[in-house]
């Protein structure tokens, strides 16, 4: 995931020859400045990279068309330092093909009000500058976020990083491939979609396998991989005695392991980052994957149970978004209420699959069996997450097209032991409250499997459907029933196709 960090942000100066040359090489210089002190911020992920400031047509065409065809370039920032006039710039903008940002600054924080004169005046236009930079984007109906601010202020170097963030996604959805092992669970409504439509709309592609491929990579396993694998397993995480030397279910540890070695070396010869299962279509695996599921998501892959495609994507690029962060994100489900006298909350968890990136302590390593799938007891992580703030996401197909749900939570500590729920699991407090934003989340055809994450917050996946031109619609503190009705009839009519 480290090398995800490597990708650039380019940045671009807008300009023109008509203040002479003395101006230009200030222009250039102050853009260096601004760009080394956004990099030293520690705000901002990616690396942002000077390009030579732009004073024609030709020069904007050209970086335009370059940006939009390196691989290693997620998105680009512009800043009109002096007046440029912006109909040298349609003919470029029409040819990005990433994620943009309007940065609307300018180098100095204050006038200074007794020196201050024209030269200075001709030098410093952005107030205008971007104005009408801002005039031509909105005629070519061009998707951007607009920071405002001075390039000092921590708030502007924040928003800058979080849409840096959301770009990442944008850029990782682009190529990211989808795996799926079976079908969809069957009967079920909200894991179906139309995954033509998806690689049309967001760039990922879904392809499906049996599970009969896994059991092939696992007869071609070497001992010593497998033992090396349980190795790290017992040092890694607490062992239930069933599963330590001796134990009375040793051997599952030993068959959880081959199933994570198969499903490691399958997904990386295909280059998926991203993977579905359904304990249905298990084919000859002898146990439901749990710690091979668990595992492969803490090192950045994504998932879906019950061949939930959409969110497996989804699980994969929000952990791109949230590289380098502390804090984790997982693949979740609603699972259970607890309807309390003075608060009512929500149990996530899943039957085995929940990222230990969300794990408060070193989660325990423990075989019990499932009531679903006719196989043998699975392995898996069992933990508590940490309180804190978080969100759940979700994309659903509505037929005539995709939409984004949001809700904002807040993570509580779970009030007592659970000896007889071996899962991992997170209890939350939901914005509003439960019983406001369950309303709108069912109004609005929210699945029951989301992305749950304390890593990312609304902003970044604001961005983020901005860039992928997706309905996204926010449940917050302020969410009210009928206001997010009068919305998602707005949306209805704004979205149609």
């Amino acid at each position: 995931m480290k090398a995800i960090l490597k990708k650039k942000i380019w940045f671009l100066t807008g300009t023109q020859f008509l203040y002479g040359e003395d101006t230009l090489k200030q222009v250039s210089s102050n853009a260096k400045a601004v760009i080394e002190g956004l990099n030293l911020s520690g705000h901002i992920p990616l690396e942002i990279v000077f390009k030579p400031i732009l004073k024609t047509q030709e020069e904007i065409t050209q970086t335009c068309i370059e940006a939009s065809s390196n691989n290693e370039c997620v998105g680009v920032i512009t800043w009109m330092h002096t007046f440029s006039p912006a109909k040298m710039w349609i003919n470029g903008l029409k040819k990005i093909q990433i994620p943009l940002l309007h940065l609307h600054t300018q180098f100095n924080a204050e006038i200074p009000w007794s020196s201050i004169d024209m030269d200075f005046m001709n030098l410093n236009q952005s107030a205008h500058g971007d104005r009408e930079f801002g005039h031509v984007m909105t005629r070519l109906g061009i998707k951007r976020k607009i920071v405002v601010g001075h390039w000092k202020k921590e708030t502007v170097q924040r928003s800058i990083g979080y849409w840096a963030r959301a770009a990442l996604g944008y850029h990782e959805m682009q190529t990211l491939k989808v795996c799926r092992f079976g079908d969809n669970m069957r009967e079920v409504s909200v894991t179906e979609g139309d995954k033509v439509e998806a690689q049309i709309q967001f760039g990922f592609s879904v392809n499906s396998y049996d599970a009969s491929d896994l059991v092939k990579e696992i007869e071609n396993l070497q001992t010593s991989q497998v033992e090396g694998l349980v190795k790290e397993y017992e040092t890694s995480y607490t062992l239930d005695s069933k599963l330590k030397e001796g134990g009375a279910q040793r051997k599952a540890l030993y068959e959880a392991a081959e199933i994570e070695l198969a499903l490691r070396q399958f997904l990386d010869r295909g280059g998926y980052k991203a993977f579905t299962d359904t304990f249905e279509n298990l084919g000859a695996l002898k146990q439901l994957p749990g710690i091979a599921v668990q595992r492969l998501m803490a090192d950045g892959y994504g998932f879906g149970g019950e061949g939930d495609w959409k969110t497996a994507a989804m699980t994969r690029v929000l952990k791109v978004m949230s590289t380098g962060l502390k804090k984790g994100t997982s693949f979740m489900e609603d699972y259970t209420y607890h309807f309390g006298e003075n608060k009512s909350l929500v149990l996530g968890s899943h039957m085995l699959e929940i990222c230990p990136s969300i794990a408060e302590e070193k989660p325990t390593c423990e075989i019990h069996p499932l009531g679903i799938g006719g196989k043998e007891d699975p392995v898996r992580l069992v933990f508590n997450a940490p309180p804190g703030e978080g969100l759940n996401l979700a994309l659903v197909d509505l037929g005539n097209r995709f939409r984004f749900i949001l809700n904002e939570v807040t993570a509580v500590r779970i009030p007592e032991a659970l000896p007889k729920l071996p899962v991992a699991r997170v209890l939350w407090d939901c914005k509003p409250n439960l019983e406001v934003a369950t309303t709108a989340w069912i109004l609005a055809g929210g699945s029951h499997h989301t992305v749950f994450s304390q890593a990312l917050n609304t902003e970044i996946l604001e961005d983020f459907a901005e860039m992928t031109n997706v309905e996204l619609l926010n449940i917050d503190a302020s969410t009210q029933i009928r206001n997010f009705k009068e919305t998602m009839a707005a949306n209805e009519r704004h979205y149609e196709k």
